[in-house]
């Protein structure tokens, strides 16, 4: 596969390039090593498309995930505790899991346990390839990127998607790279406040 196209936000490339320019370069190395007219595996049972071949976003996704654990990328986990008052989940969002639970507690609260987690994490870069339906390309670049970024466990997050022109020929449900700028764009500059790298990818 091939990159198609990016677009950096809040200069999340130039925060790459200028601190982990060899992290760059295991990402377009995955994505270069990768022949996606493999994995056209999934023959479709859609009405519009009954019978054609299209790619497997679960085949796609099982093989970017063995190249990037070769390269010691591997999937993390944020626990917290959330409960039904604004301002005390605003007060303790930055303390550590126990002590959030501690806090809530105290103030006659009834701690929820909660967690996000990222594909990939390695040198404080979280990379998610995302070739779900459109909903969770929003989820990853306004929640999980934000919530890692907020918890101090990342510096940037990248987001891999299908270009329009592979996303066609995928089944219905996917999001694609073009959508999700225009999603970026639409909410302004500084939102989320998180710095990101957008790819899309084309096979």
């Amino acid at each position: 596969m091939k990159i198609g196209a990016m677009y950096s936000h809040l200069n999340g490339f130039e925060w790459i390039q200028y601190h982990q320019k060899d992290m760059w370069k295991e990402i377009t190395e995955v994505i270069d090593n990768v022949d996606a007219n493999l994995f056209k595996t999934k023959i479709s049972k859609e009405k519009t498309m009954k019978g054609k071949k299209l790619f497997s976003p679960t085949d796609l996704n099982n093989r970017i995930k063995e190249d990037f654990e070769n390269l010691g990328w591997f999937e993390s986990r944020t626990n917290y505790w959330v409960t039904d008052d604004y301002d005390l989940i605003s007060k303790t969002m930055h303390l550590d899991a126990e002590e959030q639970k501690k806090v809530m507690e105290a103030n006659g609260k009834t701690p929820i346990r909660s967690y996000n987690q990222t594909d990939f994490v390695k040198k404080r870069i979280a990379v998610e390839v995302q070739f779900g339906k459109y909903s969770f390309i929003a989820y990853d670049l306004f929640v999980k990127h934000l919530a890692f970024y907020v918890g101090n466990t990342i510096e940037v997050g990248v987001e891999i998607l299908p270009m329009k022109s592979m996303q066609i020929e995928m089944s219905s449900g996917p999001g694609y790279y073009e959508g999700a700028l225009y999603d970026l764009a639409r909410q302004g500059r500084g939102v989320p406040a998180v710095p990101l790298v957008l790819i899309g990818i084309e096979p």
